[in-house]
């Protein structure tokens, strides 16, 4: 069984960039600067079987290639308890949702019985644990309000494994690499 999860991973310049943002802050896991990458859907423990499955459908999505912003930084949920650092990733790109849309349509075609939750397009960048001080991650987001990578081209998106390491960070596997192209 492997866990699986569609995604767009930024070139190596932009999560470097990323990565420039950790800084110590108490109760902080900063995400991996190769683990960056922005989750088209989560698809959960799949067989073997119907990874292949799930594999053959996305290979059919088509979309154009498009350049996505990156840039500002916030924290989920946005009420109550704070569980995640994210930088945005042009929240209204009419193509990035064609994506999440056609990605979402190919799954479903495999499995009814995925989760289809509201798209929220971010970057992951660090996971809050108990130790988080409230006022110093506020004060972080506040400082990288205005932050911005620079752009990049989006030409092609990846069915991802995502296996567990003991004592660390999850390493990402590229199980398949899907290119873009219009119809």
């Amino acid at each position: 069984m492997a866990r699986l999860f569609a995604a767009v991973i930024p070139p190596a310049s932009v999560r470097t960039e990323l990565a420039a943002l950790e800084e110590p802050l108490e109760g902080v896991r900063w995400t991996p600067e190769e683990n960056l990458h922005l989750t088209l859907r989560f698809i959960g423990e799949t067989g073997e079987e119907k990874a292949g499955r799930f594999a053959e459908a996305l290979a059919a999505v088509r979309v154009e290639p498009f350049i996505l912003p990156v840039g500002g930084a916030g924290l989920f949920p946005s009420r109550g308890p704070a569980h995640v650092l994210w930088v945005g990733t042009g929240h209204s790109h009419p193509r990035l949702f064609q994506l999440r849309q056609r990605v979402d349509e190919a799954l479903l075609r495999v499995d009814l019985a995925l989760d289809v939750r509201h798209f929220h397009p971010h970057l992951t960048i660090g996971r809050l644990t108990e130790q988080a001080a409230p006022k110093k991650i506020a004060r972080w987001v506040e400082q990288q309000a205005g932050f911005e990578a620079p752009p990049f081209r989006v030409d092609a998106f990846h069915l991802v494994a995502s296996e567990s390491v003991s004592g660390g960070p999850p390493h990402y596997r590229i199980t398949r690499t899907f290119t873009l192209h219009k119809d």
